[in-house]
């Protein structure tokens, strides 16, 4: 096992992805602030991260930013709507999402987070759409967009890996480290 930290990117990488990270984020905030369309929600701050910074990742990729964003605000709401405001509703809400997340291979960390906004916020269905689901693409369309003037390939794939197979799993597909 390879215990050494990642290499470190050169300043002309670091410095590219904080200005992706500023656009992206400023797009959402210019939309929610200035034309009164809510897309920010707070776990856009780290999808940005992996968008800008790593966008060859699996989690980074539109299928993962969208879909991972979108179930885990609806499992949010679903176990809210369900069981109501408890310790352990929230709790089953996120391992539900991640579930889920998993078997459709839209894994995406930060989205991991929206049942908790969901279970402080107390927002109606309403909030699937707005911010959760056009953010996300709105999100996605500034790093194609930022990308593409980088002349950076952005996405690798938008549904399903390009020589994914049928009969991949979903830990192949995602390229999961095997444990030991």
């Amino acid at each position: 096992m390879d215990r050494r930290p990642p290499p470190r990117p050169s300043l002309r990488t670091a410095f590219t992805a904080c200005l992706g990270i500023f656009f992206g984020i400023s797009v959402l905030a210019f939309s929610s602030f200035d034309l009164h369309v809510l897309l920010a929600l707070g776990s856009f701050g780290s999808t940005s991260i992996l968008l800008f910074a790593f966008p060859e990742n699996h989690f980074s990729q539109p299928r993962s930013i969208v879909g991972g964003h979108f179930i885990s605000t609806a499992m949010g709401l679903i176990a809210l709507l369900v069981f109501g405001k408890t310790w352990w509703a929230l709790g089953l809400a996120v391992a539900a999402a991640a579930a889920v997340m998993m078997l459709t291979r839209t894994v995406h960390p930060p989205a991991g987070s929206n049942p908790i906004i969901v279970f402080l916020g107390l927002p109606g269905w309403d909030f699937l759409l707005f911010p959760t689901l056009f953010g996300a693409i709105a999100l996605v369309a500034s790093g194609w967009v930022y990308h593409r003037a980088c002349k950076q390939e952005y996405p690798r794939y938008w549904l399903g890996a390009k020589d994914a197979s049928a009969g991949d799993t979903a830990a192949s597909a995602m390229q999961l480290p095997a444990i030991d």
